[in-house]
């Protein structure tokens, strides 16, 4: 096992999952959180060194040494995430910028690993069946800052001798879910017995649990693999599946509403990660 990891984001939606995993198995844990947030964080405050930040992003490089002193992995999770903003903000290039603050500080600090979080809409996505060698044609400023970090660092890090690997997300629902979110607003709906405008649903996505995703990003702090890494599931469902297989647990197929809503022309007809 490694020594102590600096785990950044451990409030949010992945983060947590992640937070969890690492605690159940036993590492030393230092997290980094926006200040005033200790209360959603899932471990015993207690069982974790605590540092808190007005804005994490703002921070600069010597603050980061400082945070990473003592630390042999980071784990960088936090980035702006808002359901329905998120892809368009420009509060992407703070995080961007915030990001290479932290990998300056990191290799300041001497930091053995880094494991940082990316997305698969960072990949040409009119591949369908994406691999960690699929070319990068990200199309939204949240993926383009995503790949210009994962860019910089898979150059950066390495030449300063220090391990990296990048996450590469794809579409997670389960504890923690923004209600916003699709799985968490069909479940929203149907709970309280509520019909729910959908659009086809004949799109088809590699849909994962965050608790198994967590589980495996906290892995790759004592695994060697360096690099790209997809945190999917390896197979395709269609959203209509997904939603009568959610629909079936509530016995309320009828209150989905498929075709209520107009399909996105641009949204890819088919998304699936290969391991």
């Amino acid at each position: 096992m490694s020594g102590r990891v600096l785990v950044t984001g451990g409030t949010g939606f992945v983060g947590r999952q992640v937070l969890h995993a690492l605690h159940g198995s036993g590492h030393a844990l230092r997290v980094v959180i926006r200040r005033g947030s200790a209360a959603r964080l899932p471990v015993p405050v207690a069982d974790a060194d605590v540092i808190e930040s007005d804005d994490l992003f703002a921070e600069r490089a010597p603050w980061w040494e400082a945070a990473c002193t003592g630390i042999d992995t980071v784990v960088h999770l936090a980035w702006y995430a808002e359901p329905g903003r998120y892809l368009v903000s420009p509060r992407n290039l703070a995080c961007l910028a915030g990001t290479l603050a932290l990998a300056e500080g990191a290799i300041a600090a001497g930091i053995r690993r880094f494991v940082g979080i990316g997305t698969c809409f960072e990949y040409d996505l009119t591949s369908g069946h994406l691999s960690t060698d699929t070319p990068l044609a990200p199309l939204t400023p949240y993926a383009a800052t995503k790949a210009a970090a994962f860019l910089a660092l898979a150059q950066t890090l390495p030449a300063a001798g220090m391990s990296f690997v990048w996450c590469r997300l794809f579409y997670l629902h389960g504890e923690g879910e923004d209600p916003r979110r699709l799985t968490a607003a069909i479940r929203t709906h149907l709970s309280r017995g509520e019909s729910i405008d959908l659009t086809s649903g004949t799109q088809i996505r590699d849909f994962l649990d965050v608790g198994e995703a967590g589980a495996r990003i906290a892995s790759m702090v004592d695994s060697d693999r360096c690099g790209p890494v997809n945190i999917c599931s390896g197979r395709g469902i269609t959203v209509r599946a997904l939603a009568e297989s959610i629909a079936d647990e509530y016995g309320r197929r009828d209150l989905l509403r498929f075709g209520a809503r107009p399909d996105n022309l641009v949204d890819p007809p088919c998304v699936v990660g290969l391991p």
